[in-house]
């Protein structure tokens, strides 16, 4: 996984020592409450440490889970992600061939531009490493993460429910877009 920079930010691969961090971002409910079907706050400290493990093993020429940290004090601010995303249907989920980008920011960073521009820097990356299209998903009460997409380039494309078993509001950015 490639390390990105930006002007203010720093998207590099998790470590272990990151699980402190983790773990008081993801047991926020704030945080949690659009994640999944059933969304949960995390619980232990531990669970942080597997997640940065599976974040660890993930190995992909383009896709990827970054620690988003500032370059001015590199202080943890959040996470994006670049992966398959699974379309609806029968559990387990299968592979849509589809990459899905996201992010999850600690609240104390929110507000400040943080996830549009790690966004914007991984939807350039993903471009440039080959993908054509990348599209993200939201529920539809995440306004806020909605207004990400929009403003890395992101297109509305309606209401879904190819992915997750869930509908979701559906953005997509391709490949020569202005996203891109």
């Amino acid at each position: 996984m490639q390390t990105l920079k930006t002007d203010r930010l720093l998207l590099r691969p998790w470590e272990p020592a990151d699980a402190d961090f983790v773990y008081d971002m993801y047991s926020r409910w704030e945080v949690q409450r659009f994640i999944g079907l059933v969304p949960r706050a995390m619980e232990d400290r531990s669970e942080a440490d597997r997640l940065i493990e599976r974040c660890r093993n993930f190995d992909h020429p383009v896709r990827g889970f970054w620690a988003v940290q500032r370059v001015v004090d590199a202080q943890l601010v959040g996470t994006i992600l670049l992966k398959g995303i699974p379309a609806s249907g029968e559990a387990p989920l299968q592979p849509s061939g589809d990459t899905e980008i996201g992010w999850h920011f600690h609240p104390d960073y929110w507000g400040k531009g943080y996830a549009a521009e790690a966004a914007s820097a991984v939807l350039g990356h993903s471009f440039r490493e080959g993908l054509g299209r990348v599209i993200a998903v939201t529920s539809a009460e995440n306004t806020a993460s909605q207004r990400v997409c929009e403003r890395i380039g992101m297109e509305h494309q309606g209401t879904t429910k190819d992915y997750y078993n869930a509908t979701c509001e559906l953005y997509l950015a391709e490949a020569g877009s202005r996203a891109s």
